[in-house]
């Protein structure tokens, strides 16, 4: 059968990984993120919509018009994020607000604008982009924290709520991977293969979750590195 997937976050990183894995495997993708530009697909199941998800005052009507122009939709991946580390108080209060906005706040308006249509198909797929950071907190994560730990019970409230709709709801929760995630912090995860995730990795996680027999769900799944090995070597660059 036939699939089409929303892939939030989609030019770069595990988003941009999973947008190839599925093409590969003949999904329909319809993609959003702020900017395109080196990410030039052109495969012909694939759509781009540059949006810029941390503008939630634009974010219902850009997503509402999404939502109409994809009837045979059935599946989203929140995978839109940022990072940004520190103690509280070296953060700005707007910066607060725009971590929060992006990393939690444009996946709960993402799903609402998309449920109502997925509960009358009686069937479809969500799953959330989370974080290791969502199952404990961590020195100078306090917010990057916060907004994981919200979205971790975002969606468990949320896989209860529409399994009676046959509506499947998913966590991945990915240590340190591979991406361009890490150029603008001052650290990063080991360069060898046993001390970091690829994105590969979750695409394939990813694919798992989505080609599962109907009535099963995978509630959580937390990927990790062999080796846990942070690099702070950046900071002296």
């Amino acid at each position: 059968m036939s699939r089409t997937i929303l892939i939030t976050g989609a030019s770069s990183g595990i988003g941009r990984s999973i947008c190839q894995h599925l093409l590969e495997a003949d999904y329909t993708v319809v993609g959003l993120a702020r900017d395109f530009s080196k990410f030039p697909c052109n495969h012909p199941n694939f759509t781009a919509h540059p949006i810029d998800l941390a503008d939630l005052k634009k974010l219902p009507d850009q997503l509402a018009a999404i939502a109409a122009a994809y009837p045979a939709l059935d599946g989203l991946i929140c995978n839109a994020g940022q990072g940004r580390f520190g103690n509280l108080e070296q953060f700005a209060y707007q910066q607060i607000r725009d971590l929060i906005d992006l990393d939690f706040t444009s996946h709960a308006y993402t799903v609402r604008a998309f449920l109502p249509h997925l509960k009358k198909r009686r069937q479809g797929d969500i799953l959330f982009m989370g974080s290791e950071a969502a199952l404990q907190g961590h020195p100078k994560g306090s917010i990057y924290c916060a907004a994981k730990f919200a979205l971790r019970g975002f969606s468990q409230a949320l896989r209860q709520e529409c399994a009676g709709a046959g509506i499947r709801v998913t966590l991945i929760n990915p240590g340190m991977v591979q991406t361009p995630f890490f150029d603008t912090l001052d650290f990063a995860p080991g360069a060898e293969s046993d001390q970091h995730i690829e994105p590969t990795d979750i695409a394939l996680a990813v694919a798992t979750v989505l080609a599962a027999r109907p009535g099963t769900v995978f509630d959580e799944i937390n990927i990790s590195p062999q080796k846990k090995v942070i690099d702070f070597g950046k900071k002296s660059e």
